[in-house]
């Protein structure tokens, strides 16, 4: 039978940051979809979705959970930053044969702030009521956050300019859990039951390999690898193929066909 992975892009990003990982999981017999999140289905040259700004995680899941149940069985559900926390959450509902959680923001109960957060955060969270607007990184806070493991400026650049923007309510409740009276990001660590593979990265300023640890802590089935000197774009920086790997390997011996 047809393995099938679920995988869930991140904050600011779309589906084409799954483009490296794709093919390589197709050679190794796994059929991958890569969703779109609500309102993140428009060019970087186009205006948000004023909707955008005040959508929260619980939407995100939703849409999700709808693509998941329409499938015959639970797929393997791979997450990069906010799309490991929305890995997290359909695992606890059940959804998940296995769960890859690469660089993952951080569930409520975990405490994610570090000063390199909120250097990489700052300018989001001074926007007055930057909870209910779309929000994007300007460039320097990218460089410094999210793309400091790519070397070459060149493709920084690039990188940045494929970025869109974020729900400001999805920031909120991820950042500042404990001002979110609906605690969004709660996920029931005793009900993710599944296999759980979660990677950090040395270099992480997005969510700190610290953060990372405490994540994969929470989980007692859980699989921690940390990788020596990568970042948080664990899917396209130098060494992604790697990690690519990694992730297919435990797979292999986790996940049967």
């Amino acid at each position: 039978m047809e393995r099938t992975a679920v995988m869930i892009h991140g904050m600011f990003s779309r589906p084409w940051v799954w483009e490296r990982y794709v093919p390589r999981f197709t050679e190794r017999g796994w059929r991958c979809l890569t969703p779109v999140l609500r309102h993140h289905d428009h060019e970087p040259s186009e205006p948000a979705p004023g909707a955008l700004g005040t959508t929260s995680v619980l939407g995100y899941a939703a849409d999700l959970e709808v693509t998941i149940r329409a499938l015959p069985e639970p797929p393997v559900v791979i997450g990069h930053s906010m799309g490991g926390l929305l890995a997290q959450m359909l695992a606890a509902r059940g959804l998940a044969s296995a769960a890859v959680l690469l660089t993952p923001a951080a569930p409520a109960g975990i405490v994610g702030i570090s000063p390199a957060v909120l250097r990489s955060f700052a300018g989001i969270m001074a926007t007055p009521g930057f909870w209910r607007k779309p929000v994007l990184p300007s460039w320097n806070a990218a460089r410094y956050g999210l793309l400091n493991g790519f070397p070459d400026e060149a493709e920084r650049h690039e990188l940045y300019g494929r970025l869109v923007p974020e729900s400001g309510r999805a920031v909120f409740e991820i950042g500042l859990w404990l001002l979110d009276r609906r605690r969004a990001t709660r996920v029931p660590a005793g009900d993710v039951r599944c296999p759980v593979l979660v990677v950090g990265a040395e270099n992480d300023r997005a969510t700190p390999a610290s953060v990372v640890r405490k994540v994969a802590r929470r989980y007692p089935q859980a699989e921690h690898h940390e990788i020596a000197g990568a970042a948080h774009w664990v899917l396209a920086q130098p060494g992604w193929e790697a990690v690519a790997d990694l992730v297919l390997d435990w797979l292999d011996r986790t996940v049967r066909g």
